[in-house]
This record gives structure tokens, C-alpha cells and sequence, in this order.
């Protein structure tokens, strides 16, 4: 049992923070679907697959990314049912176990007093059973990190498991050990030792760490927003831009933060640019140009751009929630 306020709080930071969670898909209209930030399409195509092969197991998985990306709680809880059936089968699948670590993970969260410790660590199990049976699944390993970081030890979690799971990471992949050591830097707040250890991952010609590469580079990016901390950001998502020119997350990033230091223009120029890069469909960017001419005082601009948003069938829900809160706010 959890005994105190603060272990419920820090379980429903994890809750959160396994929300975050990617899986990849070999099958490259499930993988289209998941980057592209469009839950509902995943859904339909997941369930398509379903219904011509009950165990198809990828399948699954993506019906879990979906309803973990909609946050519908009914979704979740059929998803978990399915990955409960697939990670009873045999031979077990390693991605069934990485998806029902993390949405036993996300369920914690709005679980009671008394659930929410079993939930987690039927999270903490899942997680460990998909790294021993795929020791290279990053994103398992990611997730399995984060539950040592955040959780107490009341129900499994420790700086020393932390740390065990990333000396053993350095054994199968050290660039991966170093993303994991970023990780455990961001929980820290050690920028440096965060900027250090991302700066030496030696990518290659491996497109799944290039892929994550960028994905820490916005996290980090991404903490010193929420931290309200603009300059600091601005200087992680110009890196993003440079290194991964190809894909919007950095002009995307870049904007948020120049709107947040009340350069507008500046960031309206940059999202403009956003649209025409890899991974702008996944981005809310017409929100984010609402917000920039709300900065600016032009409120009929700011209400198309967020009407253009709320209209976008692909868009995020949450997104389109706020979205119509800002709308309602303008008049």
C-alpha cells in the first residue's frame, strides 16, 4: 500500500511520463500513423488487422499506442485486455510487454489508493520482462528507467536500479547508454551532464537512435519550457534544428520558444517553415500560430488559425481542447 501523499503524486508523474512512450512498428502504415500524431487512424488500421487475424500481436500493440495517444480510459482498459491475452501467448512478444508496462503505467494515474501500487507494478513487471526478452528494445528500456527514477521503493523503483540498468545497457548498445544517462541527468536537472552525454552519441547509419537522438533532444528542450525557462530552451531546439534539418521539431520547438520570449514574428516566420518538413503533421502548429498573434494583440488572426486547428480532423483531442478554450477566451 502507498503510504503517503507524495509516493501517490510521484506514481502519477510516472503515469504521465510512460504516456510519452513511442513503439515501433514494422509495418510501415502503423509506423506512418504513430509519427504522424493521428491516434484515431492508427486505431481504424489496427483494428483492421484484428479483425483478419485475432493475434496478430503488432496489431494489438498499436490499438494500445492509440488509446494511450486518445487518453480515453475506456480504450485503455480494452487494450490492456488484448495485451493481457497476447503476452499470455507463446512464444511472448516483447512489444505486448513494453505496451501493457506502459499503459498499466498511465492507468495508475487515475487509479485509487489501493489500485494504484498493484498497477505499477504490473507496469515495473511488464517493463522488465520486454527488456529480458528483447534486450535492445530502447524504448522499453527508457521506460523502465523512468519507472526506477520516479517511483518509490516501496514499489520497486531506486537510483541504484537506475543505474544497474544502465551499466547494462552500455553491454548491448553505449549510445543507447548514454541516452539513458541523459535521462537519468534530466531528472536531475543537470543540463550539462545532459547536453554532454547526448552530444557524444555517435548515430551512425542506425535510423531508430537517430530517431531517438532527436526525440531526447526535444525532451530536453521540451523540460526547460515547462520550467519556464525560454533562453535555455532556445539554445536546445536551435541544436535540434541544426542536426536533424530535415524534420520540423526543431523550427517547431524553436518557435515555442520565441514566442515565450516575446518574438513573435520570429516564430510565426519558423512555424511557416514547420509545415514543410518531416514530422509537421504530428505538431499542432496552427495551434501554436493561434498563440503567437494572441502575443501579438491581433486577435482576428489568432481566431483563424485556431478555428483552422479545431477543424483539422487529424488533430490531437487535447490539442483541440485548449484550442477551443483560447477560442472561447478571445470571444
Amino acid at each position: 500500500m502507498v503510504k503517503n501523499g507524495r509516493s501517490l503524486y510521484v506514481l502519477a508523474s510516472l503515469s504521465l511520463a510512460l504516456g510519452t512512450a513511442q513503439a515501433q512498428f514494422k509495418d510501415p502504415q502503423l509506423q506512418a500513423a504513430a509519427d504522424m500524431g493521428r491516434p484515431l487512424e492508427l486505431e481504424k488500421l489496427a483494428q483492421s488487422r484484428l479483425a483478419a487475424k485475432a493475434d496478430d500481436a503488432e496489431a494489438v500493440v498499436a490499438l494500445g499506442r492509440a488509446a494511450m495517444d486518445l487518453g480515453d480510459e475506456k480504450k485503455i482498459e480494452q487494450a490492456v485486455g488484448r495485451l493481457e491475452q497476447c503476452v499470455g501467448r507463446q512464444p511472448p512478444v516483447a512489444l505486448c510487454h513494453y505496451m501493457l508496462g506502459t499503459l498499466s503505467g498511465v492507468q495508475a494515474m487515475n487509479a485509487s489508493v489501493f489500485k494504484m501500487p498493484g498497477l505499477a507494478g504490473k507496469s515495473r513487471d511488464n517493463l522488465k520482462k520486454a527488456v529480458e526478452l528483447d534486450p535492445q528494445l530502447y524504448e522499453a528500456r527508457e521506460s523502465l528507467l523512468q519507472y526506477y527514477l520516479m517511483a518509490p521503493g516501496i514499489v520497486g523503483g531506486g537510483a541504484d536500479k537506475a543505474q544497474a540498468l544502465v551499466a547494462d545497457t552500455d553491454k548491448f548498445n553505449p549510445q543507447y547508454g548514454r541516452m539513458l544517462r541523459a535521462r537519468q541527468a534530466v531528472q536531475d536537472k543537470q543540463w550539462a551532464v545532459v547536453e554532454r552525454e547526448l552530444g557524444a552519441v555517435q548515430v551512425g547509419q542506425d535510423k531508430d537512435l537517430r530517431t531517438n537522438l532527436r526525440r531526447a533532444w526535444q525532451q530536453m528542450g521540451l523540460a526547460h519550457l515547462n520550467a519556464k525557462q525560454p533562453e535555455q530552451a532556445r539554445a536546445v531546439y536551435e541544436r535540434v534544428r541544426r542536426d536533424f534539418p530535415e524534420h520540423a521539431a526543431g523550427s517547431y520547438g524553436l518557435a515555442r520558444a520565441l514566442t515565450d520570449l516575446n518574438k513573435a514574428d520570429e516564430a510565426l516566420t519558423l512555424l511557416e517553415q514547420a509545415r514543410a518538413l518531416d514530422g509537421a503533421a504530428s505538431l499542432p502548429i496552427d495551434y501554436r500560430v493561434g498563440l503567437a498573434w494572441i502575443a501579438k494583440g491581433d486577435k482576428p488572426q489568432a481566431k483563424a488559425a485556431l478555428q483552422r486547428f479545431v477543424a483539422d480532423k487529424n488533430a490531437h483531442p487535447r490539442n483541440v481542447e485548449e484550442a477551443r478554450k483560447r477560442l472561447a477566451e478571445l470571444g
